[in-house]
């Protein structure tokens, strides 16, 4: 087990804006807790927690790698509409303790799912309302996750 530091630095910190991925055309994963973790040179990785991303189209797959500074990682498969993407998804079960803030959380590969910021203006615009309305019913009340 290494820890981050100077030579290999990795930093985790929650994403400013709501984050989704999409697979053939349909968003598998939506979050507005979404963890953006950098690590030394790599591009930014987006992690999502679990109860946001649509795990019935996940099978988890005998894949496993090990990173010296975050532990084990396990893969899904992704198959929708005929079309899969296999080891597209990965996460780390039981990290290192420097990692804990990403655990059970999933990640994607972005070469094979779609990984998108998206302006929480954008997903539930402010809209004038009527007065005699009790509540306001959002883009995200009425479409979760599509499939």
């Amino acid at each position: 087990m290494k820890t981050p530091g100077p030579d290999h630095p990795i930093t985790i910190q929650p994403a400013a804006n709501r984050w989704r991925a999409r697979f053939a055309g349909h968003v598998i994963a939506d979050s507005a807790d979404a963890l953006i973790l950098r690590e030394s040179t790599y591009p930014p990785v987006i992690y999502f927690p679990r109860i946001d991303v649509e795990m019935g189209f996940m099978s988890r797959t005998d894949r496993g790698t090990h990173c010296p500074y975050k532990g084990d990682a396990s893969y899904f498969t992704v198959l929708m509409d005929g079309r899969f993407a296999e080891n597209a998804v990965w996460t780390y079960e039981q990290p290192f303790p420097a990692m804990e803030a990403i655990e059970g959380r999933l990640a994607f590969y972005t070469d094979k799912i779609e990984v998108y910021e998206v302006a929480e203006a954008t997903v539930n615009p402010d809209r004038r309302r009527d007065p005699a309305e009790d509540y306001a019913i959002t883009v995200d009340d009425v479409v979760q996750h599509t499939d």
